[in-house]
């Protein structure tokens, strides 16, 4: 298959292959996102040993896992009794080989080989100071959905293998643009109102993205995805943490309650959430969370000076809000859903969310790419007018993007009464900032905008979901 998107990652790796020292590559992502796959296009011709770890495996599993990995390679060789002696044996397979050129020693789901009282980083630290660092011919990539781990544990590892990464890369989902790659890649043609409906159901996930069927609906897929019994994504969810998180419970927890949740909720708030007075390692799951994908962590527009927690994670806001409150089905249950109520304040908030992450591109629809710039939310801090902005661009230039963010299967119109919100909005904005820069009323939609005397007077720049597809 071809590889879409991906090239600052993929030009990491090739780059990789042509230095003149050895390379130790750290490749780190939220599960299904498409890492491993990478790796294995870039460097497809390039392997002479891959290698993964068994989810929950003991270390007698993972250790016979490695022994029958290099006895494919037609080695004779014992059983090892441990990692010093299994590093020991990947050594004399490498020696054996004489390498003339670079090449790539692949150890995916690296967090998993590493169970308790295992020894396998202190063995895989010495593997790469005594032996592999030396040998300007390889390059040893490590792999892991657990970001958390990969962080902490190697990136920000303070003994052996302190500073010795050569080299990050964090997977993030596909963007819209890249979604609509995949899906023409495999023969689904969808209109980008549909990409999009797609994209805020199951986020720019290949594993999911690629169980789209071209002689399917919008509603039908995700019918057949996450409302029939055996569907691929209606037990996801559960799968997801449980693969990433050792004891996944307040994982799990903290999600709910972002997902019930608008604005986001500060730490403290969490906590009295969670019907808890202490920490008890919240800092270190949420911590976890952020790095794995699923939430983010931003500081509001002059606000509290608490850190925000939202959720931003596409699929698994859906699963709460739709796949785990219904019983599965054969009759089109979305078809009916997503007609109705919940479904219009759900795909408001969604795509609110969609827009914050592809900032890039709405930057560069509003033409102001190269100007210096910070985006955040802002939200009254007397709360007593329920002023809100979901987004705003600050910028260097004196002035201020408001964004209204609208998600409608028309075109859009500005009525006296949202004239009149819209003004009173930024009658607060202002009195509440003190801001003496210019304001521009930016309307990001669907369809655009219908042409009334009310846009003509409030609306400066306006955006539709083409300029999110750049």
């Amino acid at each position: 298959m071809k590889l879409i998107g991906r090239d600052p990652e993929k030009s990491i790796l090739e780059q990789a292959l042509k230095s003149k020292r050895a390379e130790l590559i750290a490749v780190f992502g939220r599960r299904r996102v498409g890492k491993t796959y990478l790796i294995q296009h870039v460097y497809k011709n390039d392997f002479i040993f891959e290698f993964s770890g068994i989810l929950h495996g003991t270390l007698k599993q993972q250790l016979d896992n490695f022994y029958l990995t290099l006895a494919r390679k037609k080695r004779k060789t014992k059983k090892p009794a441990n990692w010093l002696e299994a590093f020991s044996q990947l050594i004399e397979y490498i020696e054996f080989l004489s390498l003339k050129k670079k090449k790539v020693i692949f150890m995916d789901e690296f967090p998993w080989l590493d169970t308790r009282k295992s020894g396998f980083l202190a063995a895989f630290d010495n593997f790469w100071n005594s032996y592999a660092v030396k040998n300007k011919n390889l390059v040893v990539v490590i792999c892991g959905s657990a970001a958390s781990y990969m962080i902490q544990k190697i990136i920000n590892n303070k003994g052996g293998l302190h500073n010795r990464i050569t080299q990050k890369i964090r997977l993030l989902p596909f963007t819209l643009k890249e979604t609509e790659q995949f899906l023409n890649y495999n023969n689904v043609k969808f209109t980008r109102y549909d990409i999009l409906q797609l994209y805020m159901a199951m986020g720019g996930i290949p594993y999911y993205l690629g169980k789209v069927s071209s002689g399917e609906s919008v509603p039908q897929n995700i019918d057949r995805l996450c409302f029939t019994k055996d569907g691929a994504l209606r037990t996801e969810f559960s799968t997801v943490f449980t693969s990433l998180f050792e004891v996944p419970r307040n994982h799990e927890l903290i999600i709910r309650i972002l997902a019930s949740v608008r604005k986001g909720l500060t730490r403290n708030e969490m906590l009295k959430k969670m019907k808890t007075q202490t920490g008890g390692g919240i800092t270190k799951t949420l911590l976890e969370l952020e790095e794995s994908g699923f939430i983010e962590k931003y500081l509001p527009y002059q606000g509290t000076k608490d850190s925000l927690y939202r959720l931003t994670d596409e699929y698994s806001l859906f699963y709460l809000k739709f796949i785990e409150r219904t019983k599965p089905s054969k009759h089109g249950v979305w078809q009916s859903i997503c007609n109705n109520a919940p479904y219009r304040s759900w795909a408001g908030f969604c795509f609110e969310s969609v827009c914050i992450k592809h900032i890039e591109q709405i930057k560069e629809g509003l033409k102001i790419a190269g100007i210096r710039s910070e985006h955040g939310s802002w939200l009254d801090k007397k709360q007593e007018n329920g002023a809100q902005i979901d987004l705003l661009i600050d910028r260097a230039d004196n002035v201020i993007n408001i964004c209204e963010i609208k998600f409608y299967n028309s075109a859009f119109t500005i009525d006296k009464k949202y004239a009149g919100e819209l003004e009173k909005k930024i009658a607060v904005f202002l009195k509440s900032t003190n801001s003496k820069k210019n304001i521009r009323i930016t309307l990001i939609s669907t369809y655009g905008l219908i042409t009334n005397k009310y846009s003509k007077q409030y609306i400066q720049n306006e955006l539709t979901i083409d300029d999110l597809f750049v």
